[in-house]
């Protein structure tokens, strides 16, 4: 709402307000919800179970961001005030993205082969309302 700059009134009438409705075009990184600015944040396995300072980069430059030990897929992470500038800023909302490296090379299938020899972790044994489906 720009106050008092829309059109004159009829009969020498003082200008009414101009209100402007902004649309955003789709980005190919970047959700707004309200003020709030959501973006995948995709990190490596071993980033997400030990922990790391990532950076994010933005339109206005890069941002480090602390992901947690042990964070999981789908977490989200909330930078505040980071997000579209306004009164109040809104909020920057990263969603963590694992993305698991292929086992194309000799060495990386031999780092995976050893991970499932040695870790004895079964994911869909950990999480409520999972079925065993023996």
């Amino acid at each position: 709402r720009l106050a008092g700059q829309g059109t004159p009134g009829s009969g020498g009438a003082p200008a009414g307000d101009l209100l402007l409705e902004v649309h955003f075009k789709p980005h190919p990184r970047f959700r707004t919800d309200g003020r709030n600015l959501h973006l995948d944040l995709p990190v490596t396995p071993w980033e997400a179970a030990l922990g790391a300072v990532v950076t994010v980069d933005l339109p206005p430059g890069s941002l480090r961001v602390r992901v947690p030990e042990g964070a999981q897929g789908g977490r989200r992470l909330r930078v505040r005030g980071r997000g579209i500038p306004g009164e109040p800023p809104g909020d920057l909302l990263l969603d963590i993205r694992i993305v698991v490296p292929p086992a194309d090379t000799p060495r990386a299938r031999e780092l995976y082969e050893t991970m499932a020899r040695d870790l004895a972790f079964d994911p869909r044994q950990q999480g409520e309302g999972v079925s065993d489906a023996r």
